[in-house]
């Protein structure tokens, strides 16, 4: 790791490619368990790694794109139209680039139909396969609403939608429908598959065929081992925003809570760092949910019965433990009158992303020498390298094992996904991590930059 980071820098991302094509491999074992078919699409806009692409795209992965930038790219690394659906907010050339190369296109809304029946007519194209994007999903019975979301058509506006879907016949080719939320709930997920079922039965009795429910992403990673260690620190931030404990971040940052006369006020903005169903696991789970308004029936059992195929999108969980992020330690002082370290890193905040997610995680201390352990326990702030009050690499304090010393590494664990460059600037010319590929070959360890690799021996992993 220092010889890396010696040779190309501080920060420096590290991606694992063989771990995606591991990742796959769970989610397609929930889809054999359940005999269910469909692809899963990795969601590119997680990590712009071309490694992790080109290795995904050596398998029978899907990937799913949200700009012409990320269309280009999956492209570029062997996948081919069949295998990419567009989804996301389209400018005019994203769109064009989808319909000529006949890739699917999942649609927010009646404008969008519009606009690609307007680009095939134009340049004379096929027609281009669509994915309906619904939202605003509610049960019958107990009720439960899936949250609001900007992005698709209100399913109590199906009709107007599938009007505009049979205007276009000539242009477009109606696929199925999508969705898409926002949470970690697997109830309002269940009810926004049973919603789309419903809305395929829909489509059918129009005359359409319809063939595929795509469920998005959002199945999540479990970051942190322990359920009793997450429990522990958030009642201690808790008690440290009311001020019965000593601080535990940096100027009383409170990660969405403050306490108001003793009164605890806000809402915890944190990623869950422990969950105990995330993954794949977490899509198991969502397909054995019952049906309510259908019999009561697993949803699982119900796409199975009328031959539907199941698509996914994960992003963070095909990631999982795909990358790690090295910073080197450029100086450690004392705060006068004591209190936590100060420690500045070869880094900026954007470059590991992961609080900007609500993600904490501890990073492992690598030393530079040999020596032994130094001090420790130690209680260490983290600083970038930007002029900046606000340039934390974590806003809460950490507490190290030993104290590092300048020229170790702070090496920050399964940062691939959304925390390498979702964020990533040049703020004061100061330079954006670059990124390599490492894999195993026997028993030792190879690398080459991340543009650099490819799924193919000698050069690049496996085959």
């Amino acid at each position: 790791m220092h010889s890396l980071t010696d040779a190309l820098g501080s920060p420096l991302h590290v991606v694992v490619p063989d771990q995606i094509a591991e990742n796959l491999e769970r989610f397609r074992s929930v889809y054999r368990r359940h005999h269910l078919s469909g692809q899963v699409y990795y969601a590119h806009k997680a990590n712009r790694s071309s490694a992790l692409l080109r290795r995904l795209a050596a398998t029978d992965a899907g990937v799913d794109v949200a700009s012409l930038g990320e269309l280009q790219h999956a492209l570029g690394a062997g996948f081919t139209a069949d295998r990419i659906t567009a989804t996301g907010p389209k400018n005019p050339e994203f769109l064009w680039l989808a319909a000529l190369t006949g890739v699917t296109v999942g649609v927010d809304g009646v404008a969008e139909l519009d606009q690609i029946a307007a680009l095939v007519r134009k340049h004379a194209l096929a027609p281009v396969r669509v994915l309906l994007r619904l939202s605003g999903f509610e049960t019958s019975g107990v009720k439960v609403l899936s949250r609001r979301s900007r992005f698709g058509t209100p399913v109590r506006e199906l009709e107007r939608l599938l009007e505009a879907v049979e205007r276009h016949g000539d242009a477009v080719e109606l696929t199925g429908v999508a969705y898409h939320l926002d949470t970690t709930s697997v109830a309002e997920k269940a009810t926004a598959l049973e919603g789309s079922l419903a809305a395929l039965e829909a489509c059918r009795s129009r005359g359409l065929r319809p063939r595929a429910v795509d469920v998005g992403g959002g199945f999540g990673v479990s970051y942190l081992a322990e359920r009793e260690q997450w429990e522990e620190y958030t009642s201690a931030l808790t008690a440290a925003v009311l001020g019965r404990r000593p601080p535990l971040t940096w100027g009383g940052h409170g990660y969405g809570l403050r306490g108001e006369s003793g009164t605890l006020r806000g809402a915890l903005g944190l990623y869950p760092a422990h969950r105990s169903v995330a993954g794949a696991a977490y899509l198991d789970e969502l397909l054995a949910q019952p049906a309510a308004s259908l019999g009561g029936r697993p949803l699982a059992a119900l796409l199975l019965e009328h031959l539907y195929d199941l698509h996914s999108e994960p992003g963070r969980a095909l990631l999982d433990q795909c990358g790690l992020t090295l910073a080197k330690v450029l100086e450690v002082r004392s705060q006068e009158g004591g209190g936590a370290l100060l420690v500045r890193l070869a880094a900026k905040a954007d470059d590991i992303a992961l609080e900007d997610h609500g993600v904490l995680m501890d990073p492992v201390v690598v030393p530079r020498s040999a020596a032994g352990p130094g001090e420790g326990p130690v209680a260490v702030h983290l600083f970038g390298g930007l002029c900046l009050e606000t340039d934390l690499i974590t806003r809460r304090t950490v507490f190290l094992p030993r104290r590092p010393v300048p020229g170790d590494l702070l090496a920050f664990a399964n940062t691939a996904g959304y925390a390498m460059d979702f964020h990533a600037t040049r703020a004061q010319h100061q330079p954006a991590a670059r990124k390599v590929a490492a894999w195993q070959d026997g028993d030792a360890w190879r690398w080459c930059l991340d543009d650099q690799f490819w799924p193919i021996t000698p050069s690049g992993g496996a085959q």
